[in-house]
């Protein structure tokens, strides 16, 4: 039965007719490559090391958005200087995850900039800037795109400043830090990001919490715990229509329309914040999409990070996740690999892996460094105006739920 499942994906195996596909390539000349859904950036510097970077599509469109900037983290010439990284993983469509691509980066710059420094308070209020900005693009396209009140991202962010390390997340996807323990040699996988997916016990027991009132907050649909049956996640950016009841009305697909009406947003957008300080022994970063995780543990993601050259790495990764997508399957490998996107949504999720190295001596420099800017998105992204983004509805999209 198999076989001839795989032989029909084979059969519909096209060459990608998106022009929105992997925008811009040749990425601005920044080394970055593509092997056919593949996109990757094996090594690049960073104000303080090496970083490497891969996207690879599985969705007709590409949901996953991500991008690194080295540099100024404001406006002004004082600083603050440091290394942003950001991974957005979209769902129901790339509308939100393009636009926090294009915009939360700034607004964390322009709050920067007025409060003069790095902090929690920055970050929160650069999330919250951009969730409004989505929530004013919605408000303008429902008359004529209704559907796009039903797309929304998680949104995984980290700021390195001044030796400490931010990480802000909404949703499920990741963030890693690969520690070494001096006793032992060992490099040790430490979880910094709080994920907000109702398949963690803590998590339904908070949304039960936060609507005492509603005993069908959370429900087990097809052996899978969404919030109204709807959806995996309970923080994002957009989302609109489970956070203002009057985009939750017709002329939305009627699967996304609650029987009642709610008063308060029944999903958050208030990010989860840590700081900490950099340590000795902390080696390197690793930020992905949930697309990876749902293969690979963390420990195995840092054994395989710390037991192969850096050059590649991200890219290593993503095909490590690819492999065991694969074998979960029955399938070769070389047959997955063959399987257009759209198909490809299958067998895995868009992957998005960022592997962030760190030379503790060069963050004591970089606090004042002019360093050149680093600049780059993944797959190659370049901004576009809202209205020139891919059509909602595609056949991938209407005949699916948003799962992240």
């Amino acid at each position: 039965m198999l076989s001839r499942l795989v032989n029909f994906f084979r059969a519909c195996w096209r060459p990608s007719s998106d022009p929105l596909f992997f925008r811009g390539l040749d990425s601005g000349g920044s080394g970055a490559r593509q092997d056919g859904l593949l996109w990757y950036k094996d090594t690049g510097q960073h104000l303080f090391g090496d970083f490497s970077m891969a996207v690879v599509q599985a969705n007709n469109l590409l949901e996953d958005q991500s991008q690194i900037e080295s540099g100024p983290l404001s406006f002004l010439d004082s600083g603050p200087y440091g290394t942003f990284i950001g991974v957005y993983d979209g769902h129901g469509g790339p509308e939100t995850s393009r636009y926090i691509n294009d915009n939360l980066f700034h607004n964390l710059k322009r709050i920067a900039t007025e409060q003069e420094g790095m902090s929690i308070d920055v970050i929160k209020k650069a999330y919250q800037a951009t969730e409004e900005g989505f929530f004013s693009v919605v408000t303008k396209q429902w008359p004529m795109k209704p559907q796009i009140a039903a797309v929304g991202s998680c949104c995984l962010v980290s700021v390195i400043c001044n030796r400490s390390l931010y990480v802000a997340n909404l949703g499920d996807s990741r963030a890693i830090l690969g520690r070494t323990v001096k006793a032992t040699g060992d490099v040790l996988a430490l979880q910094l990001s709080a994920e907000h997916n109702v398949s963690i016990d803590s998590v339904r027991r908070e949304m039960h919490s936060l609507h005492p009132d509603d005993s069908q907050i959370v429900v087990l649909k097809h052996n899978v715990w969404r919030v109204k049956g709807l959806i995996q996640i309970s923080r994002s950016i957009g989302d609109v229509y489970l956070k203002k009841a009057e985009y939750n009305r017709e002329p939305l697909y009627a699967k996304f329309r609650l029987r009642e009406s709610f008063k308060r947003p029944i999903l958050s957008s208030e990010p989860s914040i840590s700081v900490q300080e950099l340590h000795p022994n902390d080696q390197f970063l690793i930020f992905a999409s949930d697309g990876l995780w749902e293969h690979l543990s963390n420990q195995e993601a840092v054994n395989i990070v710390q037991n192969h050259p850096r050059n590649g790495i991200a890219r290593r990764l993503v095909n490590m996740a690819l492999h065991e997508a694969a074998k979960k399957r029955e399938m070769r490998y070389s047959d997955l690999k063959k399987i257009d996107c759209g198909v490809r949504r299958h067998f895995h999720d868009d992957i998005t892996v960022v592997v962030v190295f760190l030379d503790l001596n060069m963050v004591s420099r970089a606090s004042s460094a002019r360093e050149p800017s680093v600049s780059l998105r993944g797959g190659g992204a370049s901004r576009l105006p809202m209205k020139m983004l891919a059509p909602f509805s595609t056949s991938v999209e209407e005949n699916s739920t948003p799962a992240a």
